[in-house]
């Protein structure tokens, strides 16, 4: 039976089929390697929320507030 993990191992240079073409030390760039741990990714999550509910206080005032700039000024 063949084990299928969701991140595959890592080819070290003695793993590496021999190539001419491949650097000695293989580029394994990732972006599964800079993923952070789950309390930034938290962290981040909440700061974008915050955000999008000020944007939406913020566009909701704006909404209201310009027809009435408007009224006011005609």
């Amino acid at each position: 039976m063949t084990y299928i993990s969701a991140k595959p191992t890592r080819q070290t240079v003695e793993t590496l089929p021999a190539n001419d073409n491949l650097p000695a030390a293989p580029l394994d760039l990732s972006f599964l390697d800079v993923i952070n741990d789950e309390a930034e990714i938290a962290d981040i999550a909440r700061r974008a929320e915050r955000l999008g509910h000020a944007t939406l206080v913020a566009m909701a005032i704006g909404l209201a507030a310009v027809p009435l700039l408007y009224l006011m000024l005609a």
